[in-house]
């Protein structure tokens, strides 16, 4: 009550306020996505993600090592497979010689201590850019769970520390937990993408992966509205992320990032496993346009939502300024 009590004194100077200051950030706060392409040597920019690159997987484990070194405990991968692979039934995606598999492999073997979370759904696999198989028009929930199961195993054979299914089919995560145990995964944990909503912001992700829905002969959703939630629900995303941690989740994920943050802190809340945040490759585009137009501060503006994701409730960030934030960070 003032005078007796004045905030201000609190905020006097940066050592006052970095005594004081309720949130922190670390390296180890971070996970780095990474897109992984076909061949050897290759390094090709995503046109809309400034600084984020489809690598091959000779250049994705040299940048483990790198991100590594920098304090980054984590690593989300994705691949870019060729179109002749692709079919409604997403079998290329538990190919244990495939794309995804044989980065895992590399990546464990070079950097053994970096955790290695692969994405867990079809649209990378998929003719129609979906996240499961086609069926009567619709994606076909218990016929995707049962590839998702395939799918995770052979990332666990890989050599996976946590598979990360995004595709958000109903009751993938017990389907998965119960998959990997019976193979014998029983330490491979379910990063689950339990709040993923069809967002606007996923414009950039698409372009790097090509993995839009698309136009078909038969009969196909034109977007993954049947399946990620509707981005006016709040309670729709607690119930999702309770029930994956029922069903055995490790960890839920609330994506995006910084336009859900009250969703991070009601899932905070709710469950008592860490919570991942995403965020997304829209999120990270609109900063790096704005800088490059000298509308903002690049490196304020990313340490500010870093810190206001992390503030919100969120165990773990998912971002593609983790490499910068931890150069940032290491400086410090």
């Amino acid at each position: 009550m003032f005078p007796l009590h004045r905030g201000r004194r609190l905020r006097v100077n940066e050592s006052i306020r970095s005594l004081v200051r309720e949130t922190s950030l670390s390296p180890a706060d971070f996970m780095f996505p990474m897109f992984i392409a076909e061949g050897e040597n290759v390094k090709v920019e995503i046109p809309s993600m400034p600084g984020i690159f489809r690598r091959s997987i000779d250049l994705t484990v040299a940048e483990v090592k790198e991100l590594f070194d920098l304090g980054i405990r984590a690593v989300n991968i994705y691949v870019k497979v060729n179109d002749s692979l692709k079919d409604n039934t997403g079998k290329e995606a538990w190919n244990d010689n495939g794309l995804m598999q044989t980065a895992i492999k590399a990546i464990k073997k070079a950097c053994p201590e970096m955790i290695v979370m692969p994405d867990v759904a079809l649209d990378p696999y998929s003719i129609y850019g979906h996240d499961g198989i086609i069926e009567n028009g619709d994606v076909a929930n218990d016929a995707t769970n049962d590839a998702l199961v395939k799918m995770a195993v052979s990332h666990a054979k890989a050599g996976a520390d946590f598979v990360a299914p995004s595709d958000m089919m109903d009751g993938r995560v017990l389907r998965l937990r119960q998959g990997l145990d019976a193979a014998g995964f029983h330490n491979v944990g379910i990063m689950s993408y339990s709040a993923k909503y069809a967002s606007a912001f996923y414009g950039p992700f698409r372009d790097a992966l090509d993995s839009a829905p698309k136009d078909a002969e038969v009969e196909v959703p034109k977007d993954k509205k049947t399946y990620q939630m509707d981005y006016a629900n709040r309670i729709e995303a607690i119930k999702e992320a309770v029930w994956d941690a029922e069903e055995g989740a490790d960890m839920v994920m609330v994506k995006p990032g910084i336009a859900y943050l009250d969703i991070v802190r009601e899932v905070k809340n709710a469950v008592n496993i860490p919570v991942t945040v995403f965020h997304v490759s829209g999120e990270y585009a609109m900063v790096k346009a704005a800088a490059e137009r000298g509308w903002l501060d690049h490196d304020k503006t990313m340490m500010e939502q870093l810190m206001c994701i992390k503030r919100a409730g969120a165990s773990l960030i998912s971002t593609y300024f983790a490499k910068e934030a931890a150069i940032l960070l290491n400086k410090k």
